[in-house]
């Protein structure tokens, strides 16, 4: 499972010109499933995202969790995260797991980080557009 997390102070995800959802001040993630993710692998992932440190302080020092910020999370199904571009110009997606299995956990994920903290998504499988202003920029990638 990879997650790339960027801290954002605006996002949103529209699909045929249509906004589904849109956040202030939080986290925008990216996700991808691989073979052999399961729910221990995100239980890991959920506990790094809500507790990742990024946000600043009174001090300007990035010592804050969305937690303690109160932000929210827009969470965004991103097979290409499991993307091979080792052969050729055209990148292989043999490591993403299966659409209707990556569903499931992306549910799962979603659902778990919603227990915690205010999560929306996009919608798994269609075209969608994003659009964000990352705060900083601040761009991590977490792999479990």
């Amino acid at each position: 499972m990879k997650v790339l997390v960027q801290k954002v102070l605006k996002a949103s995800v529209k699909v045929d010109n249509k906004l589904i959802n849109a956040i202030d001040n939080g986290l925008l993630l990216f996700v991808g499933f691989t073979q052999n993710d399961n729910e221990e692998i995100i239980d890991y992932m959920v506990n790094k995202v809500i507790n990742l440190r990024i946000f600043d302080d009174e001090n300007n020092i990035m010592n804050k969790s969305v937690l303690d910020i109160n932000g929210k999370i827009l969470s965004i199904s991103q097979f290409t995260l499991y993307a091979d571009t080792k052969k050729g110009n055209r990148p292989s997606y043999v490591k993403a797991l299966k659409s209707s299995e990556a569903n499931e956990l992306y549910n799962l994920f979603n659902e778990k980080l919603n227990n915690y903290i205010n999560t929306l998504s996009g919608v798994f499988g269609a075209d969608m557009k994003i659009e964000l202003i990352n705060d900083g920029p601040t761009t991590i990638i977490i792999e479990k």
